[in-house]
């Protein structure tokens, strides 16, 4: 059984998550906070406590991890924040994924991020996967309410392992 760490698994994440979980996948989910790790375990989604701007706390959850979802293409904060997140602490994740037992990555290139700084985080996944072999993959899909953001995120998380 494979396991997917969604890094921002809120309330979409949670979606993704359940759909991989009737995919028979084993998943683990993370947040900043402690209400909303219970929200995950609510899910039936493994809890943990990460934030993605110190990313040696996400790097603590992948050990078991065969793909990582970066699902943070409307995460809140400054204009700043966000942009960091999406570029520079990501950019660190991917150097420091080689060297762990992940075997995909999944990136949200849509949301209420701006465009540029997500285009940003989705040239430096792809480079990723050129440079390290790793394959990656890059969902555009926008998040709505009738389970199509869901689909297509679990269809690349799926598709990265599956080839």
């Amino acid at each position: 059984m494979a396991r997917a760490l969604l890094v921002g698994c809120g309330c979409h994440g949670r979606e993704l998550g359940r759909a991989l979980l009737d995919g028979g996948w084993a998943v683990r989910g993370t947040s900043r906070s402690a209400a909303g790790t219970e929200a995950i375990g609510k899910a039936g989604i493994e809890p943990a406590i990460a934030d993605p701007d110190r990313v040696g706390t996400v790097l603590d959850h992948v050990g078991d991890v065969a793909v990582v979802a970066w699902l943070l293409g409307s995460a809140t904060g400054t204009p700043e924040e966000i942009e960091a997140v999406n570029r520079l602490r990501l950019e660190s994740l991917l150097e420091k994924l080689v060297d762990s037992p992940v075997r995909g990555f999944v990136y949200e290139g849509a949301g209420s991020a701006d465009r540029s700084v997500l285009d940003a985080g989705a040239d430096l996944v792809e480079r990723a996967g050129r440079t390290w072999m790793i394959p990656v993959r890059v969902v555009r899909a926008e998040r709505d309410g009738d389970g199509g953001w869901a689909t297509a995120m679990a269809a690349a998380v799926t598709g990265v392992i599956s080839g």
